[in-house]
């Protein structure tokens, strides 16, 4: 009887296996219940978010992938051949002294207008973080400069600087300065451009920073002032690395504006004299849309898209170095 019991005890158990199984499926109402979880995990703000994501892939993306392509043909205004280069702008590019001269212009541009304005917002904002009625007016006279545009504040300065009837040799005239010419001297164009580039951008740095200080734990102030530390010691050991962040990301965003200079040269000085204003996307509007040489152009916009990304990452970087110490 034994060998006719195991048989009979393994039917049954495959049997409760499969009633297990069939008790497990999903019934109806139970399916019903997952499609509904699944539309429930549907967030209508996708569709709000959908037109926004359809124009940048329109306006932004396909351009950049685009002007990648275009890069690499000998692609002319009014020639339809478009032939294929491969990277021979780019080699062309490399041996062409004046992209130098404009990368050289640039970099020092960026150099010193990213350092003068972050130092400057930073005297401001420490200078300014009390709120009081003056305070607040001197941060709106200071932060005024950066909501002009670049152009309207290019031709204003273009006739302040004027050696004839500008008021900045007016001003020097009477402190027994001779006339300069700021914007025709090969010497002084580029210091004066920037100048300008500071004085238009240290409102915004001042701003971000002054959220910065005003953020500083008072606490720690007081401990370091019953530790008998001075204004500048409190200053250098507890401000200063408060603001870190703060200041390198004016520092990041500084330098990616300062890398795209073109309103500023082209209006005030229109790349001279002799280029030596003439910064790398002024360089890149002469090539493709007065020489026609959109091939040549779009090659020069990838150059300087890998110099920011390079920048930004290197500062990044940095910034997280800073944080892990």
């Amino acid at each position: 009887m034994a060998h006719l019991a195991e048989p009979a005890a393994e039917a049954g158990k495959a049997a409760e296996a499969a009633n297990a199984a069939d008790r497990s499926a999903p019934r109806g109402p139970e399916r019903r219940g997952r499609g509904r979880t699944l539309r429930s995990r549907f967030n209508p703000a996708y569709l709000f978010v959908a037109p926004a994501l359809l124009l940048a892939a329109v306006f932004i993306v396909w351009p950049i992938i685009q002007s990648g392509w275009m890069s690499l043909h000998d692609w002319t205004i009014g020639d339809d051949s478009h032939k294929w280069l491969g990277f021979g702008n780019y080699t062309e590019l490399f041996h062409d002294s004046r992209f130098w001269n404009s990368l050289k212009v640039t970099l020092v541009y960026a150099v010193f207008v990213v350092v003068g304005q972050v130092a400057i917002g930073l005297a401001l904002a420490q200078w300014l973080r009390r709120t009081t009625w003056y305070t607040m007016l001197l941060r709106s006279a200071f932060f005024f400069p950066t909501i002009a545009s670049l152009a309207v504040t290019g031709i204003v300065w273009k006739f302040l600087l004027d050696p004839q009837v500008g008021l900045v040799d007016g001003w020097l005239g009477k402190l027994g300065f001779h006339a300069q010419a700021w914007l025709q001297d090969t010497h002084l164009a580029l210091p004066a451009l920037i100048a300008v580039g500071i004085w238009k951008n240290f409102g915004f740095s001042m701003i971000v920073l002054l959220a910065g200080v005003q953020g500083v734990s008072k606490e720690l102030l007081e401990a370091a002032t019953l530790d008998g530390a001075g204004a500048v010691a409190r200053f250098r050991h507890v401000t200063l690395p408060a603001l870190r962040p703060a200041i390198l990301f004016c520092v990041v965003i500084g330098t990616v504006n300062a890398l795209q200079l073109f309103d500023l040269t082209y209006v005030m000085t229109d790349g001279g004299p002799l280029f030596h204003t003439e910064s790398i996307v002024m360089y890149l509007y002469q090539r493709g849309f007065v020489d026609f040489r959109l091939g040549y152009a779009s090659a020069i916009a990838w150059v300087l898209f890998l110099i920011i990304i390079a920048v930004s990452v290197v500062q990044l970087r940095m910034l997280r170095y800073r944080d892990d110490d």
